[in-house]
């Protein structure tokens, strides 16, 4: 078993969800969520347009699309990594959101896993990553990534495999807002 970005960010979010999971084998059922289901869609139809001229902004010398890339803990598809010219590469990533003048540590944690993936594939550094907004008409934001960013995935796919190895009941989230609207709420002894 290998893991994606989102369980990651799930076990950020709250470790229980993989417990709850991938241990007790309660699925979210995600594929039912509109906006998720929307945003894979609309995400698909932008991988084919109105790319070249965001690659030149941030001065992208060469790119690679639709990498599907694994090591021997998570696995992902990165929308394109891209060679910069400095020698160092990046992934670039479409959310079908708007920008709200934040950016969230989901996106943020996602473009870290990437980085993960792309140096061990490549053997080339990352250094940041790339967010296109769809909702705002393609707006650009650079995320710096480093090692300690690449470090804390790393540490977080080791915990996931320590819960679901060893049956481990991890803490809750400290931040009891994030159980208001938890697929489990109802089943977690908080």
């Amino acid at each position: 078993m290998t893991l994606t970005p989102s369980h990651i960010i799930q076990y950020l979010y709250c470790p229980r969800f993989t417990f709850f999971e991938y241990v007790l084998a309660i699925p979210q059922y995600e594929e039912k969520n509109y906006k998720v289901m929307r945003g894979r869609e609309l995400h698909d139809r932008k991988l084919e347009q109105n790319k070249e001229y965001l690659r030149k902004r941030i001065g992208a010398v060469d790119k690679h699309l639709d990498q599907y890339l694994t090591n021997d803990l998570i696995r992902g598809r990165i929308d394109e990594v891209l060679v910069l010219a400095n020698g160092t590469l990046a992934p670039l990533d479409y959310k079908f959101a708007m920008y709200d003048n934040k950016i969230y540590e989901t996106y943020r944690t996602q473009l870290y896993c990437y980085a993960w993936l792309i140096e061990e594939n490549f053997g080339k550094e990352v250094r940041q990553g790339f967010l296109v907004y769809t909702r705002s008409q393609n707006k650009l934001v650079e995320i710096p990534i480093t090692q300690e960013h690449k470090n804390e995935v790393k540490a977080a796919a080791a915990d996931i495999f320590r819960i679901i190895d060893k049956n481990y009941y991890p803490k809750a989230t400290k931040y009891k807002a994030r159980c208001l609207n938890c697929t489990y709420r109802n089943i977690c002894a908080q």
